[in-house]
């Protein structure tokens, strides 16, 4: 049961990843990354059981078969997402987290030929661009983003983002940041709205308009509640009436019954099948 229980936790992570999922067949079918992934995990089982010829001989049959190419030696936590996969290569003494994402072309590569710790390691949460090369045994902390084709030869520290060759940082979390991130959160989960990228780090112009237009409603609220505090305090009697909960379900009856969907197709699968 603990097999089936991971191989429905990884589909799931597929689902809330990328958004061109549309059922458990489809993911089955058509993600090489996940077979990979799953292909990994009995090469790694092999490697560490000593039978390195064969678990090497696996590799390099998923490699042929998905184009992603991932040492039986490497170490790969739970939730691992590889988008697209083609072109990935994980050396062997790379070590990835929880809830990682890569995408395409991505390297986690090594800069010696000597034996011993040679490819980077990654905390969890961490967001891999395409084409972008992680070379060393450097360490990208938990939260760490990195933009497409950058190079990275130095760790990176706990939610930063870096781009360019060679790897740079250019946002870096302040207490006002997080702030402003978990504002935004809490707001967006008022109006219904999913709040999924919208940072301050983040390039696109719509998500960041939206933004901006929850930090408005969020100080047009607090103004209104100062207003009627005061017109209160001096024996006036507005805002007695509590404000109706929105409904939003309009707006999403749609998503929320595909979510249904996805949810019933995942309890169904069986990899027995």
């Amino acid at each position: 049961m603990a097999v089936i229980a991971r191989l429905k936790e990884d589909i799931e992570s597929i689902y809330h990843r990328d958004p061109a999922a549309n059922s458990t067949i489809e993911i089955l079918f058509n993600y090489p990354g996940m077979h990979a992934i799953w292909i990994h995990r009995i090469s790694h089982k092999l490697w560490l059981a000593n039978w390195r010829f064969t678990a090497r001989c696996l590799s390099t049959f998923s490699r042929w078969l998905t184009g992603v190419e991932i040492h039986p030696g490497a170490t790969i936590g739970r939730r691992f997402f590889i988008d697209h996969g083609m072109g990935v290569v994980i050396g062997e003494t790379a070590e990835i987290g929880d809830d990682c994402t890569l995408y395409h072309s991505v390297t986690l590569g090594g800069t010696t030929w000597q034996p011993g710790k040679r490819h980077p390691t990654l905390g969890n949460n961490v967001v891999i661009g395409a084409g972008a090369k992680i070379l060393g045994p450097i360490t990208m902390h938990d939260g760490a983003r990195v933009g497409s084709n950058s190079v990275v030869v130095k760790d990176v520290a706990s939610d930063n983002t870096v781009v360019g060759i060679p790897g740079r940082v250019v946002s870096s979390p302040t207490n006002q940041s997080k702030e402003k991130t978990e504002r935004r959160t809490e707001m967006a989960k008022k109006y219904g709205f999913d709040a999924y990228a919208v940072s301050p780090d983040n390039p696109d112009p719509v998500a960041n308009a939206i933004g901006q237009m929850l930090d408005h409603m969020h100080l047009m609220d607090s103004k209104v509640q100062e207003v009627c505090s005061a017109i209160q305090s001096m024996g006036g009697e507005v805002c007695t009436k509590k404000l109706p909960e929105l409904n939003v379900d309009a707006f999403d009856d749609a998503s929320r019954k595909a979510a249904t969907i996805r949810k019933q197709d995942i309890n169904k699968f069986d990899p027995s099948i």
